[in-house]
């Protein structure tokens, strides 16, 4: 069996080698862990790697290879989870000294089967406190970094997962989004970010399973290999009651182009203030869309920074009710964000949650008739580059001279507007070398439609080819 590792391979690309005979999984798995202790020390990317565990693994995908017995979609493919999603009997913090030691007793059901699709696991990425942040940094694991320019964040709260892809480390890696976590950590990365459907994805990682803002959703370098993700771990099952009934193969429509599509775009969602380098690289991608046979059409939506606000409440009451618990045991150990983001959830009486509701369901109503026009929304996935690190969301949430909100992702209103997909892919790169992402917004449950539309971008203005200098 060959050994030669190709550098920066997709998933499937690699199960492909493997089935072939072409790839030692044991090859890979090795030039994965060599390529993470080469970076993480930079990157801080990865909270646990495990060597033996992943080796074993990679011996018995071997064997199966030589026996002929390989029938599996990531048979032998080294990825990631975040050290948000429990797995059995490896330590899983959350970024949190209130679970520092924590060893939970059930594997999740998107674990489940990915390991049942062949995949092995080869570490946890780094999150910030409990997931809440635009920023991966914990009290924990420290400050991770982004391979385009390690003076820069990765964004969060998958941050650690979107360093470990896009510096080479891993082709796929899992995330959590619940206000963008998935999304924004990929555009700031220069990766491929989905937000699947709500319940495309079982979601039983919560201590709640009628929440309506959690998704799981894949990292990757390709939007193929997001599409195999998605098929391989979506599917109903009684562990989340929202969980949706099986559908045709998210990767069947790859393949179908844009042309004849119409597709809304929204430079700024009509309250944000979008970086100009961001503007003008998305109006870029934009554009080639349309020259690939979409039309598109500029549009303004109805909204203003209290879609923002309303989320920022809402997730403040989530985090209280799944974590207030620990504040009285480990508040001088918290982050201080988190703290604050707990005490406001706590004063938040049940009239005003519910009322959200009724603001949730007017902007649901603005994007449905949208999509009585048009096959998807495009804007872009966040207002600017990459910020430094050692800022937080606090330093994003002004306004500027003309009530635009100066914030940074543009991704929590299709988390609590609507329960749509929502893709982000490349879209270019700044004039300083740092990635920028077009948001693909889909109508309901049409995840191959999004990722037909990024796929038709990844062909026009490929990504592939461009790597971080780590």
């Amino acid at each position: 069996m060959a050994i030669d590792v190709p550098d920066y391979p997709s998933a499937a690309e690699l199960a492909a080698l493997i089935r072939a005979r072409e790839l030692s999984p044991v090859a890979l798995v090795e030039s994965a862990l060599a390529r993470i202790e080469e970076v993480n020390p930079a990157l801080n990317a990865f909270a646990f790697v495990y060597p033996e565990q992943a080796l074993a693994a990679a011996r018995a995908a071997e064997t199966a290879v030589m026996r002929g017995e390989v029938t599996r979609e990531l048979h032998g493919v080294p990825i990631a989870l975040k050290d948000f999603t429990p797995t059995k009997g490896l330590r899983t913090t959350l970024g949190s000294f209130a679970y520092e030691h924590w060893l939970p007793d059930f594997d999740p059901v998107l674990w489940q089967r990915l390991r049942a699709a062949g995949a092995i696991l080869i570490g946890k990425t780094t999150t910030p406190e409990f997931a809440h942040s635009s920023f991966t940094e914990s009290p924990l694991w420290g400050i991770t970094r982004n391979p385009w320019n390690p003076e820069r964040t990765p964004g969060g709260s998958s941050g650690g997962a979107g360093a470990a892809v896009a510096s080479g480390c891993v082709p796929l890696a899992e995330g959590t989004d619940m206000g963008g976590s998935v999304r924004i950590p990929a555009a700031l990365c220069g990766v491929v970010g989905l937000k699947p459907s709500l319940g495309r994805i079982p979601m039983d990682i919560l201590p709640t399973v009628f929440d309506s803002i959690s998704h799981f959703g894949p990292l990757a370098r390709t939007v193929e290999d997001a599409g195999l993700f998605l098929a391989v771990t979506a599917g109903p099952h009684d562990a989340d009651i929202q969980s949706l009934p099986v559908g045709p193969d998210p990767r069947a429509r790859l393949e179908e182009g844009v042309a004849g599509k119409c597709l809304a775009y929204s430079p700024d969602l009509s309250f944000f203030a979008v970086a100009p380098e961001v503007q003008r690289e998305v109006a870029a991608a934009v554009q080639a869309l349309g020259e690939a046979g979409a039309v598109v059409e500029e549009v303004t939506l109805p909204w203003d920074r209290s879609v923002m606000d309303d989320w920022a409440l809402n997730w403040g009451v989530l985090l209280a009710a799944c974590f207030g618990q620990h504040l009285e045991s480990f508040r001088s150990r918290m982050t201080p964000a988190v703290v604050g983001l707990i005490e406001q959830g706590l004063r938040v009486d049940a009239v005003t949650l519910r009322r959200l509701e009724f603001a949730r369901t007017r902007r649901w109503h603005d994007l449905a008739r949208l999509f009585e026009r048009y096959d998807a929304l495009l804007c872009p996935t966040m207002a600017r580059t990459a910020p430094p690190v050692g800022l937080t969301d606090d330093d994003f949430a002004a306004d500027d001279e003309h009530g635009h909100l100066l914030g940074l992702d543009m991704t929590a209103p299709f988390n609590f507007t609507a329960q749509c997909p929502a893709l982000t892919v490349p879209a270019g790169w700044s004039d300083d070398g740092l990635p920028v992402g077009l948001q693909i917004v889909g109508r309901r449950f049409d995840d191959a439609g999004v990722l037909a539309i990024g796929r038709a971008l990844e062909r026009i203005r490929p990504w592939r080819d461009r790597h971080p200098p780590l």
